[in-house]
């Protein structure tokens, strides 16, 4: 057993000893004032409600042990899904660098298979990367989230054999799909720009050995018809230079719908042209019509919440120490004729911050949420629609302070909402304050890490994260840049003696061009001596 607040047992027996003098104090008064009415009557209060303040004290540490947040136990949940073998096999090698996609064929494949895979909940799905060899990323697996960190890392660095070989990525993706489930139906999804440097006529058998063995052939093309370069970018991003073959002539590559016809015809498969702007539903509406298997899945929750138990016991003891009495019960009904009331006021500021809000006046909608949260004393939901109200219309130190305060709440998908909103706050903060950028990014990245935490398959929020990442400048002393899991070093590297700041930062830039420049120039050359005679994009 472990409480989600364990201090509140420490408070458990001051509140059960508060709520018991108070009782014992209303007991007294009562029997005063009846021995005041007549003798027989102060004889009668005196005989009944002796138990009360002790009742009312156990209710009063069933209540705290409930906020305490009890939990114990667990509980296994037996779901049953249709599955589908599915493999996606993914084109990385240099030609898919070219820039005639969105922005390259590589990063449109990338974001086509990123969809596919997302969509393609319950089904069992592998991964294949392939360039002039192919190699396995994934087996079958429902793990959507793996997958799309696996797709997102896809890199021509990531093989050191250059080329396109299309029978060894249709010989590998049928030996994974024939080792799955033999119920349901088996596809093979391959996105690329049909540049293939192998012969055609052994990727014609591996594809019809894919129709022979009954696995559907999808082809997924990338790029254009027309010759464009290959352009050769370093770390950073910055061009360097286009891709050159052994004669050091501009390589210039294009779609090959060609190949990619004649391997789909011998498969007896589709093909989803690069024209297609929505491939992954393309590809989605095709898999939709084969047969999936059913499969029996397993989860088990751990230290479930059993926080109901100490509040049933203690509704039990105060009905009935409400039904035994008739002056409680008397009391009771008007406290619930009372409270019924209430909620019938409370509504008509909510139902109009909800119309104002539907209607696209958050202003409107700010201001009667704050009234709400105002009134109901700065509930954890109520907090949450002001700060993501003033977040609609710029408010930014409202929506930082009520945000803040959601994001304390112990209901996990509240809190999850309110972190993600206080990132994205704390991203545009970032955009429009220059100076003080790097505090906002750092409290983006705090905010998003903790969103995660509660939601590790959010995918808004890992992208949210990797945009803070990616925005946050790199530290000055040139070490790796802040990472997930990491802060950056508080200050920066002072300049040398004898030299101000300025000289300083021009002796730096020099020399960082400089090492980029080798390092590139390094790379370049031993790509083409381990790849001499042999085409490497």
């Amino acid at each position: 057993m472990r409480f989600d607040y364990p201090q509140m047992l420490i408070a458990a027996p001051f509140i059960a000893a508060l709520v018991g003098a108070i009782a014992w104090w209303v007991r007294a008064v009562r029997v005063e004032r009846a021995r005041r009415w007549s003798r027989d009557l102060g004889t009668q209060a005196q005989s009944s409600g002796r138990w009360s303040p002790v009742g009312l004290m156990v209710v009063g540490v069933l209540v705290t042990v409930a906020f305490a947040g009890p939990r114990w136990g667990s509980r296994t949940v037996i779901t049953e899904t249709k599955g589908l073998n599915l493999v996606v096999a993914v084109d990385i090698s240099r030609s898919m660098l070219a820039e005639d996609g969105a922005p390259t064929r590589l990063e449109s494949a990338r974001r086509q298979a990123r969809r596919l895979v997302h969509d393609l909940r319950g089904d069992r799905v592998g991964l294949i990367a392939f360039a002039g060899q192919s190699f396995i990323l994934s087996p079958l697996t429902v793990d959507q989230s793996a997958l799309q960190m696996l797709v997102d890392a896809l890199d021509p660095s990531l093989t050191s054999a250059g080329g396109t070989e299309f029978a060894t990525v249709l010989r590998q993706g049928r030996e994974l799909l024939m080792a799955g489930d033999q119920v349901a139906d088996r596809v093979l999804v391959l996105f690329t720009d049909g540049e293939a440097h192998d012969s055609l006529p052994g990727a014609v058998r591996e594809a019809q050995r894919l129709a022979t063995a009954g696995i559907h052939l999808i082809v997924v093309s990338e790029g254009g018809r027309e010759p464009v370069p290959i352009p050769v970018r370093d770390p950073d991003g910055v061009f360097v230079e286009y891709q050159r073959d052994d004669s050091d002539e501009v390589v210039q590559t294009s779609r090959r719908d060609d190949i990619i016809n004649s391997v789909a015809d011998a498969a007896r498969g589709v093909v989803v042209t690069a024209a297609r702007e929505d491939q992954a539903a393309a590809v989605r509406e095709l898999v939709d019509a084969y047969k999936r298997a059913p499969e029996a899945t397993t989860t088990a929750a751990q230290d479930l919440s059993q926080a109901w138990i100490p509040l049933l016991l203690a509704t039990l003891l105060l009905l009935a120490h409400t039904f035994t009495r008739r002056t409680m019960a008397l009391v009771s009904l008007l406290v619930l004729a009372g409270g019924a009331r209430e909620p019938i006021r409370a509504q008509a500021p909510r139902s109009g911050a909800d119309r104002a809000w539907t209607s696209g006046d958050f202003a409107a909608a700010l201001t009667h949420y704050l009234a709400i949260a105002r009134a109901t004393q700065g509930g954890d939901t109520a907090w949450y629609n002001v700060g993501t109200a003033a977040l609609a219309v710029g408010d930014s130190m409202l929506a930082r302070d009520a945000l803040g305060r959601a994001a304390r709440s112990a209901e996990p998908h509240l809190r999850f909402r309110a972190l993600y909103n206080l990132g994205l706050l704390h991203l545009r903060l970032a955009a429009r304050d220059s100076a003080g950028a790097a505090e906002h990014l750092r409290e983006a990245r705090r905010a998003y890490r903790e969103a995660l935490l509660l939601a590790p398959s959010d995918t808004a929020a890992k992208w949210n994260l990797e945009l803070a990442l990616r925005r946050t400048p790199p530290p000055p002393d040139g070490s790796p840049p802040p990472s997930a899991g990491a802060e950056p070093p508080p200050g920066g590297p002072q300049p040398p003696s004898g030299l101000t700041l300025q000289q300083a930062e021009q002796l730096l830039n020099s020399i960082a061009e400089e090492e980029r420049r080798s390092r590139m120039e390094r790379n370049r050359r031993r790509t083409v001596t381990d790849v001499r005679g042999k085409k490497n994009w």
